[in-house]
């Protein structure tokens, strides 16, 4: 088939490689100069750096580099992408600088009319093409607030940006810089930007539940999460497996105390009594969303007061002071400078190139993704979705969905009707939305059930990795590398069909 891939993120990269190896045409789209999503130059944040180590961080056939820290920052991660282009001979399948104006079904509704635009250049005619995958990431619109007063501010020379539209700290230096927000990317910048600016004011509607690196300065996080044994911590929508019922069961009380053993650690190694940073709730709810690694040195910029928490609040309006500064109120009537505001408010989850109605098509009542496995609409024909199950393993859940796919595509799996898949991800879906309490980025969000949707779009290809591999991932961090022969195994199967089973579509 000819596929058009809209996104060169970990996502739409690994999509082109698995279809190609497929024998699909693939072209990738992005808007970006270069490839990498939300690890491109042109979007990356001062300090962003991953969150798993380079060992669990990466496809299953090309491991980071050795030379490359534990955690590798934005630059290197870009670069690592690079190298996966050049190394399958992408470079001639992927269209950079160009911009997915439009994706339509045809009139037959048997393949898409795709409009694109090149930087500073006029609207192409639409080209056609026979698949669609949806590959511009869940991370990759930001959510900046329309602040009351922004006209104001604006005029008194302040400025309000996302966190990935700071390009260097040197644009703080000297200024007064409020980051909105407490995840992962608002902590990350206000650590890096708090070491040049006149003051840093980090501004929290709600305070979340962090994890040091190394557990106790010594244990990297790794061995406690990035395991299957880490996962079963927290309950799945189905208790898969003897371990998991017995920790869910019987082993209960030995669950909870493994749960709220690290969290103590990391309360004292983090400070969070001392400077007032205890989230509400219990530690398990780290799992509702997300798993939030805190910023290095975080804690010790607030202890010398080089960052002020202001936490529990939001910002009411922004303006100018008596003297014609730039300035933030919050909620709780504190004004503070404001020269420089940098917004770490999360991100919207669209695909603005589709029209109305086939997005209508693909959301629930509520806005929710309906995808099955995180790939497949119920009704629109033609279409899969790679990179919408945001996981701790990033890189590999994307391959596996693009393998999956692959599968789907040649008739590899038998899938339930249509209206049993429909009712599967409602109820899946509502569990979702239940257990983060509406922070489940629309039904993308796996997070920390990585492994079992993994394991999921496996099965359904009935390619699941040996019992003894999964029972050595209990204990031992997951190695994207035990993967590394699944499209293989796919591919052998799919040669051996008679002529014509691959389905369109």
């Amino acid at each position: 088939m000819k596929i058009a891939v809209v996104g060169a993120g970990f996502a739409g990269l690994a999509s082109a490689k698995v279809l190609r190896q497929f024998g699909h045409a693939v072209t990738v789209l992005d808007k970006s100069p270069d490839v990498g999503g939300v690890w491109s130059a042109t979007r990356r944040y001062p300090g962003l750096r991953t969150q798993n180590d380079k060992g669990s961080y990466a496809f299953s056939d090309l491991p980071m580099p050795k030379r490359y820290p534990e955690w590798p920052d934005g630059a290197q991660v870009q670069a690592y992408l690079e190298r996966y282009v050049d190394l399958h001979d992408l470079r001639n399948s992927v269209r950079l600088g160009t911009e997915v104006v439009r994706a339509e079904l045809t009139e037959a509704e048997d393949g898409w009319l795709v409009t694109t635009r090149r930087a500073g250049e006029p609207v192409r005619d639409p080209e056609p093409f026979d698949h669609l995958v949806v590959a511009n990431g869940v991370f990759c619109d930001p959510v900046v607030p329309r602040f009351e007063g922004l006209a104001q501010h604006e005029s008194a020379g302040g400025r309000v940006v996302a966190a990935g539209g700071i390009a260097s700290p040197e644009e703080a230096r000297g200024k007064n810089v409020v980051v909105v927000g407490y995840g992962k990317s608002a902590c990350d910048v206000a650590g890096e930007l708090a070491r040049v600016a006149a003051s840093t004011a980090v501004v929290a509607r709600s305070l979340l539940w962090k994890l040091p690196r190394r557990i106790g300065g010594a244990l990297n996080y790794k061995y406690l999460l990035l395991t299957r044994l880490g996962e079963g911590l927290f309950r799945y929508q189905t208790l898969d497996g003897a371990a998991e019922r017995f920790l869910h069961g019987p082993g209960d009380p030995v669950r909870r105390s493994m749960v709220s053993g690290v969290g103590a650690v990391s309360r004292r190694q983090l400070r969070l009594d001392e400077l007032g940073l205890v989230p509400p709730g219990e530690f398990s709810d780290i799992a509702r969303s997300t798993v939030s690694l805190a910023t290095e040195g975080f804690a010790d910029q607030v202890a010398d007061g080089r960052i002020v928490v202001h936490r529990d609040t939001t910002i009411a309006r922004l303006g100018a002071d008596d003297d014609g500064a730039p300035v933030a109120v919050l909620g709780d009537g504190t004004t503070v400078g404001a020269d420089l505001v940098v917004c770490g408010t999360g991100f919207h989850q669209r695909v603005p190139f589709l029209d109305d109605d086939v997005q209508a098509r693909l959301l629930d009542d509520r806005g929710n993704f309906e995808l099955y496995r995180q790939v497949l609409p119920h009704d629109v024909p033609h279409l899969t979705f790679a990179g919408y199950n945001s996981s701790l393993f990033s890189p590999l859940s994307a391959e596996m969905a693009a393998v999956w796919t692959a599968g789907h595509l040649a008739g590899a799996l038998s899938l339930p009707p249509v209206e049993a898949r429909r009712e599967h991800v409602a109820r899946r879906v509502a569990w979702m939305e239940a257990r983060t309490d509406g922070k489940h980025a629309r039904g993308t969000n796996v997070i920390p059930f990585s492994l079992h949707q993994i394991d999921e779009l496996l099965d359904d290809l009935g390619l699941a990795l040996p019992r003894r591999t999964k029972a050595t991932q209990w204990l031992l961090p997951v190695s994207p590398r035990a993967y590394r022969h699944v499209a293989g195994r796919l591919r052998e199967r799919v040669a051996g069909q008679p002529a014509g089973t691959a389905r369109r579509g």
